[in-house]
């Protein structure tokens, strides 16, 4: 499920975090990073679980309607297929889905007024409006359904933010990661494929004796910027003239510690590629100047652990 980006990421939120608390050790901190990766694939559980929930609202409304005094004709016979949807009973039927679900305590009660507020938007929409046309019952086109609405309801809510922020720590900035596999669950719940658990790291996905464990990855990159902070930091300060590290961005300070201990510490990794990584990083986490100032002081440092034999790597190109 985690990519490396994503890793290289947490790691730095995790090292980044540490360093302005000044006194986690570093057993504290690798407690962190676990919680943070493993966060995101519970995130992914909480959101798809929210299928089942918004099925009862539309449930709900049609039997609200059927029970007026005096309903119409549209009001006796209202067009189900929503609130009949085929991806909601699949799940809720799911053992293995049922059973981690139940595990992790999650639920979407408390949040009734806000799935409320989707479903008002759902229904207005064009998308909603084509599914509810088309004829005879699809779980392809079920999952389809839902997948616009993940893709244009909760991305970019406010409120869902809000409510995330105030569920964990860790799911502020994981959203939309997490709902790009959301989308591929119901790409595969669309095929005919059974719900399973996404694996946390993508090397579990892989077979092979020259798969390197992502985990382990993770793992050794944030304890080799750990333990070099201090040191690393010296040589960035020393590659930037006229300035010194409480000058420096702390951020892009972070941002170049951690690409020096991962060219020293990853001898397969392409020294183009990790610079790559954290000038990308960069502009997500930095200032507007951080693209340029990062990539330029990391070229530089690791230029200079290179001529000092620090850095080796052990195949062509990758310097």
């Amino acid at each position: 499920m985690l990519n490396r980006r994503i890793l290289r990421i947490k790691v730095f939120k995790t090292l980044y975090s540490s360093e302005l608390k000044g006194n986690s050790s570093l057993a504290e901190a690798e407690a962190q990073l676990e919680s943070s990766c493993e966060a995101t694939r519970d995130l992914y559980l909480f959101m798809l679980g929210v299928v089942s929930p918004l099925t009862a609202i539309a449930a709900e409304k049609i039997a609200a309607v059927r029970n007026k005094f005096n309903p119409t004709e549209d009001e006796r016979n209202p067009n189900t297929r929503f609130a009949d949807n085929a991806l909601a009973g699949l799940l809720d039927s799911d053992p293995d889905f049922q059973k981690i679900y139940k595990k992790k305590k999650f639920s979407w009660e408390p949040y009734d007024l806000f799935l409320r507020k989707i479903y008002a938007s759902v229904i207005t929409k064009e998308y909603y409006a084509r599914y509810m046309a088309s004829s005879g019952p699809s779980l392809k086109e079920d999952c389809l359904l839902f997948r616009h609405i993940f893709e244009e309801e909760f991305t970019d809510s406010e409120e869902m933010s809000q409510i995330l922020e105030s569920m964990s720590i860790y799911w502020g900035e994981d959203l939309p990661y997490s709902l790009t596999y959301v989308c591929k669950t119901l790409d595969s719940l669309g095929k005919g494929n059974r719900w399973s658990l996404p694996p946390l790291y993508l090397s579990e996905t892989r077979k092979g004796d020259d798969t390197e464990d992502d985990r382990l990855f993770a793992r050794n990159l944030l304890r080799a910027a750990y333990l070099n902070y201090g040191k690393y930091g010296e040589i960035v300060a020393g590659s930037v003239s006229n300035w010194d590290n409480d000058r420096i961005v702390s951020t892009d300070m972070c941002l170049i510690i951690l690409g020096m201990a991962e060219a020293v510490a990853f001898p397969t990794i392409p020294v183009k590629v990790t610079i790559n990584e954290y000038v990308e990083i960069s502009k997500y986490f930095g200032t507007p100047k951080s693209k340029l100032f990062v990539n330029g002081i990391l070229d530089r440092t690791i230029q200079r652990l290179s001529s000092e034999g620090k850095i080796t790597k052990s195949g062509k190109g990758l310097l």
